[in-house]
Parts: C-alpha cells; sequence; structure tokens
C-alpha cells in the first residue's frame, strides 16, 4: 500500500511513500505554480489524523478517502464538510503532532505550527 496518493479523475498525479507529514508537503511543493482545480483531486492516505485532514484542507483537498481515521482528524474534515471516507475509525493516531494541534482549526496556523516542528527537528 502506498502512503499517499492524489488521482484527477481516475488518474495518479502524485504519490509517495514518505512518513508523517511530509507526503502531503512534498505535494504541494511538486504541484506548486501548475493549474490544478485542487477541489476536484481525490486523495488517499493511509493515516490521517487532525493535522493531515488540516494541511489537506489548507490544499482545498475536498474528497478523501484514509485507511486509518482518527475521530480527531474526522472533527476537521466534518467541520469542512469535506467529503470523506475510511477503512477503520480510531480514537488516537499516537501523533504528538495531533496532540500539538488538539485544539486547532485553522489550515494556515496548523501549517505554520508544523513547519516550525519540522525546523526545530532538522536543528536537532
Amino acid at each position: 500500500m502506498v502512503n499517499f496518493e492524489v488521482y484527477q479523475d481516475d488518474e495518479l498525479i502524485f504519490h509517495s511513500n514518505s512518513h508523517w507529514l511530509h507526503p502531503i508537503l512534498e505535494f504541494e511543493e511538486t504541484v506548486k505554480g501548475k493549474e490544478l482545480k485542487y477541489h476536484l483531486l481525490q486523495v488517499r492516505d493511509k493515516i490521517i489524523g487532525r493535522a493531515a485532514a488540516l494541511l489537506l484542507v489548507r490544499l482545498d483537498i475536498k474528497k478523501i478517502h484514509a485507511h486509518m481515521l482518527s475521530h480527531p482528524g474526522r472533527d476537521i474534515l466534518e467541520y469542512y464538510k469535506i467529503d470523506y471516507s475510511y477503512d477503520l475509525l480510531v480514537d488516537k493516531i499516537g501523533c504528538q503532532t495531533e496532540d500539538l494541534l488538539a485544539e486547532k482549526y485553522d489550515p494556515e496556523e496548523a501549517y505554520t505550527l508544523i513547519k516550525q516542528r519540522i525546523k526545530e527537528n532538522l536543528t536537532k
């Protein structure tokens, strides 16, 4: 199973086996400047927690399938009225980032906090 896939119609346009939130950030970097209608894309992700949900909302992704979805991730998808499905719903995914963003609903604020966390980990 690939960790992260993006489809336009039925055509696979991006995939990544990176871990954590890196596939979403890689996708954003890869398609920067391209004419994509993000709201028409479909994302399939292995694990979606609150952080991943916020990043996908930030990208204006409107259709998401998760193999595993956390309740905090589902809360975000429902709050932003995203069309989603999942194979397995769990209470939490055991991710520190999900805890860090527990009370956050603003995708831009979440993105800033995630980028700060990446930067801090790189300097350790």
